[in-house]
């Protein structure tokens, strides 16, 4: 991959109404990065992938997608919301919930096209989910589900990846298995993670940073104890569950000891 900036953000301030909710952010995502941003619930974080998918426009400052605005440069994102909402009783494939996808790219068009089939099918390769094309999205397990709602966003062959709280409705095994997945996915796409779960993101992602309002970032995958603290305005210590994993410095001094 080249060293192309994917997002640009300088100086964003955003919020509703007359209401901030993140403050003066200053952000560089490269082409390539498996991006990781982490924060207290309110903190921010949804707020600011809605920027970047232009849903919401700043009050202040400046981003660009590869150089354009988020009106047209989130031609390059494929998004995965926090809670895709789905009717467990409406008839509907695995494959057709990927085809949704294609609906930004195919125009007009009521009928879904040989290309928009054969993409659908890529993506469901992609996530390991082929073999499941005909089931009905109620009968899958959470991480099932949500390596589906990927290949739906990966479907338009999108740039850059989105991924808001990605892991929120799946058991602690499932959780390791997609960040894995993630990780392997990075290798072809840029990805930005928003989480609340700072106790395993830094073994997987290559940058890290905090957000609460404003944005604390560290030009590596280390949770310094002084980010934390300057994010979640108090005193934080992580225990770490899951194999493999990172802590903070003092903690590993102690697993030494």
């Amino acid at each position: 991959m080249g060293t192309k900036s994917a997002i640009e953000i300088t100086g964003l301030t955003a919020g509703y109404g007359k209401e901030l909710v993140i403050q003066d952010v200053n952000l560089c995502v490269e082409d390539g990065d498996f991006f990781g941003i982490i924060g207290p619930n309110g903190g921010g974080k949804t707020t600011l992938l809605k920027v970047m998918l232009g849903l919401l426009k700043p009050m202040k400052g400046d981003i660009r997608i590869y150089g354009e605005s988020p009106e047209t440069g989130r031609r390059y994102i494929g998004y995965v919301p926090q809670y895709a909402e789905y009717d467990k009783v409406y008839p509907i494939s695995v494959r057709d919930v990927v085809l949704m996808g294609r609906r930004s790219v195919r125009g007009p068009s009521p009928w879904y096209s040989n290309e928009d089939k054969k993409a659908a099918m890529n993506a469901l390769e992609t996530v390991k989910m082929k073999d499941f094309k005909d089931r009905h999205i109620s009968m899958l397990s959470g991480g099932q589900r949500q390596r589906v709602f990927v290949a739906r966003a990966l479907v338009s062959q999108p740039r850059i990846l989105l991924l808001d709280e990605p892991t929120a409705s799946v058991d602690q095994t499932m959780q390791e298995n997609l960040y894995k997945f993630f990780k392997e996915l990075n290798k072809e796409i840029t990805i930005i993670l928003v989480t609340h779960d700072i106790g395993v993101i830094s073994s997987y992602v290559t940058r890290v940073a905090c957000l609460n309002r404003y944005m604390f970032t560290h030009d590596e995958k280390l949770i310094t104890k002084e980010m934390l603290e300057a994010s979640y305005h108090c005193p934080v210590d992580i225990i770490a569950h899951g194999v493999p994993h990172r802590v903070l410095g003092e903690h590993q001094k102690k697993k030494k000891s």
